[in-house]
């Protein structure tokens, strides 16, 4: 960090606290050339993720699609809000973690599909019947077979 004053970047922060919600950073700095103080914020650069659908085209990563998709398969089953909401963070985890732009729509409904066989094999299983589009029920049943063993 330059000074704004001689140019040095011989400088410390003497103060930092957090500035707009927590979404950036105030610090106070003293040029150690010319002794004068400054003020800079830092501001985390937030890189969109991008869905590749299917038909090949793109939208933005939407949370709640997730959301909405594990709330549907697990309705009237003994699974709380609280683990919903973890599992969504672990899949979001995930997914931001590997610092990509770009993920296919495929990958995040296996991500989907593998925290559910572990939280709830019946939410599993519908989950499971609309994301392969199980067409009639032999497939359906070869997905049961591949769970009980």
């Amino acid at each position: 960090m330059r000074c704004p004053y001689c140019g040095s970047e011989n400088n410390r922060v003497v103060d930092s606290r957090p500035f707009e919600a927590d979404n950036s950073i105030r610090r106070r700095r003293i040029c150690e050339d010319c002794e004068k103080r400054f003020t800079t914020f830092e501001k985390v650069e937030s890189v969109p993720l991008m869905v590749v659908k299917k038909d090949n085209t793109r939208e933005q990563y939407d949370r709640s699609k997730i959301e909405n998709g594990i709330l549907r398969s697990c309705n009237k089953r003994p699974v709380s809000v609280d683990e919903i909401t973890r599992v969504v963070d672990e899949i979001e985890k995930e997914l931001f973690n590997r610092e990509e732009r770009e993920v296919e729509s495929t990958e995040i409904g296996e991500l989907v599909m593998e925290k559910l066989k572990g939280l709830d094999q019946v939410s599993y299983v519908r989950f499971a019947s609309v994301y392969r589009e199980f067409k009639d029920v032999n497939t359906f049943m070869d997905e049961l077979k591949k769970l009980l063993q």
